[in-house]
């Protein structure tokens, strides 16, 4: 598809060479369509809008101003130019021209999806989330349930102004990053109707295990497990021959679903009757490790994945892919050895007769 300009792109338009431009996040799922990985649609507003409205704005002196003093371990006044920043992105205007870019784009994607003002989530992606030796993944802003043209325009508005969220702040400065270096693309995602949802790993991260794929699941929308809020089902599977190896079916206590006549996500508590009923039946955890083997073959290394069920689609369709990421902890360290060399010939016979095996 033929780039049309230089603020707004479909996810098809990005692959992981777009990450200055669109983000980390964006920019993974670019490169997810790229390899027939199951995605909502949807678009990214670029890096370059948002610079654009900064200096339009002539916000640029007054953030460093704002953020000369402050120091990491300073909370209240770290929060204080936090809530200043903030506040000032949040009420200054969108030019005419980014708004219609912005806009359209929402049209075209409502058009798409055949539904009048589509609800989208719009979720913050910024320049640095995916890169080695740092975790900025997590640190900005995600909405859920936004419809209209003036509500996904103030909500793109909030997620430029989550790159200044104190803890974003604080992190960047511990880990060297000046705050002119870092920008933020936003994406604008068709909302998934989430049946069940939540995060899966293509790696054990309790241990590294790089033979299993862990999935932990929930009712409704992840972000309960994204979040910690509720203790997820949580199945691991064996990576060779898809078997679920382990399920723990734990009591989960809340769940987020929309509410249809406010238009808004809302928590619950789970009733009782479903809160330890497995919210995922074995064929789609099956199916989802095989999703999670694609998407890490893909990449070629561990992958912490945000998934969803939608209710919409039929069986054995229903898996979309929200958004991928590196994993961060077990991928930079050495594998340990299979086995520990041994020292002598008959250490290597009695090793291989433990372990079950036939000496030759």
């Amino acid at each position: 598809m033929k780039q049309t300009n230089n603020y707004v792109l479909w996810f098809q338009e990005c692959d992981i060479s777009s990450v200055p431009v669109v983000g980390g996040k964006c920019a993974s799922l670019g490169e997810l369509l790229k390899a027939d990985i199951p995605v909502p649609p949807g678009f990214a507003v670029t890096t370059e809008t948002y610079t654009r409205f900064m200096e339009e704005n002539s916000l640029d002196k007054e953030v460093k101003r704002l953020l000369e003093d402050v120091r990491p371990e300073d909370t209240a006044n770290l929060e204080a130019a936090s809530l200043a920043i903030r506040r000032l992105i949040e009420e200054k205007p969108i030019s005419v021209e980014l708004e219609d870019h912005i806009g359209e784009y929402y049209r075209l994607l409502s058009k798409r999806c055949q539904i009048p003002a589509v609800p989208v989530a719009v979720r913050s992606s910024a320049t640095a989330e995916d890169l080695p030796g740092a975790s900025f993944a997590g640190q900005q802003d995600t909405y859920l349930w936004i419809r209209g043209a003036d509500s996904v325009l103030n909500h793109v508005r909030k997620c430029w102004s989550s790159l200044f969220t104190g803890r974003a702040i604080a992190y960047r400065k511990k880990m060297g990053f000046s705050d002119e270096g870092v920008s933020i693309s936003v994406g604008v995602q068709k909302m998934v109707n989430s049946f069940a949802a939540g995060v899966m790993f293509t790696l054990n991260p309790a241990n590294g295990d790089r033979s299993s794929i862990v999935i932990d699941a929930n009712w409704g929308f992840g972000e309960s497990v994204v979040s910690g809020l509720c203790t997820p089902d949580h199945f691991q599977i064996n990576k060779v021959t898809m078997e679920i190896v382990k399920r723990t079916i734990s009591a989960k206590e809340c769940y987020f679903a929309t509410n249809f006549e406010t238009q808004t996500v809302e928590q619950h508590e789970c009733p009782a009757e479903r809160a330890s009923n497995q919210c995922i039946i074995d064929e789609e955890v099956v199916q989802l490790a095989r999703v999670a083997k694609l998407v890490e073959a893909h990449y070629g290394k561990p992958m912490d994945i945000e998934w969803a069920i939608d209710k919409d689609m039929q069986t054995g369709g229903r898996v979309l892919i929200l958004q991928s990421r590196p994993e961060t902890v077990w991928s930079s360290k050495k594998p340990e050895p299979a086995s520990v060399p041994k020292s002598s010939a008959m250490d290597h016979i009695v090793a291989g007769l433990l372990m079950g095996k036939k000496i030759n």
